[in-house]
């Protein structure tokens, strides 16, 4: 059975990663199929650790094998810190130019995943999965949220969740985002 274009251009995406050395973990949809409740993607999206003052040497390998979305790509990924490419395939990449601290310790507690036959791709932990969706805090996020509560709680770290999320809601000044994790972790424990 053919993988479906998604895990082959993730597949394909992660080999070139590897080839450069380069530290990075799949997150957003491709994890949630992991550790929450299946739903469709249309892109893949990756934390590649860069650092800062390295980006421009990651940003230069992968538009030389990956399509840019926008014009001036290379100086939107310097400025938002998040690479938007296309490959051959016309799959979408978000990748995010990480550098922060959380974001290698989510490339550190990173793990493969066989998705399907020769199919392992390195996700985020399903800890780090729910730190992310709840600090983006979209509506899909806390749909997500809740499919992961549901699905892999046994190996949610939910003080960690709490410790890499604390400072990130400050830093953004939304703390009712806590509030509403909270109320989602009590709601699913039933």
């Amino acid at each position: 059975m053919e993988l479906p274009k998604l895990l082959q251009s993730a597949i394909e995406v992660q080999q070139l990663l590897r080839a450069e050395c380069f530290r990075f973990c799949i997150i957003g949809g491709i994890a949630v199929q992991r550790w929450g409740e299946p739903r469709g993607t249309r892109d893949v999206d990756l934390t590649l650790l860069t650092g800062f003052g390295n980006e421009s040497k990651h940003i230069d390998v992968l538009l030389h094998k990956l399509e840019p979305r926008i014009p001036n790509a290379a100086e939107f990924a310097l400025l938002n810190r998040v690479l938007l490419v296309r490959d051959h395939r016309g799959v979408d990449f978000d990748i995010s130019l990480g550098a922060m601290p959380f974001e290698e310790r989510t490339v550190e507690r990173a793990s493969e995943y066989l998705f399907a036959e020769n199919c392992a791709l390195v996700t985020c932990s399903a800890t780090d999965l729910i730190v992310h969706k709840a600090f983006a805090s979209r509506d899909q996020d806390w749909i997500d949220i809740r499919g992961v509560l549901t699905r892999s709680r046994s190996v949610v770290d939910w003080q960690t969740v709490l410790r890499e999320l604390m400072p990130l809601v400050e830093l953004k000044e939304e703390p009712e985002i806590l509030d509403r994790l909270h109320e989602l972790y009590q709601s699913t424990a039933e």
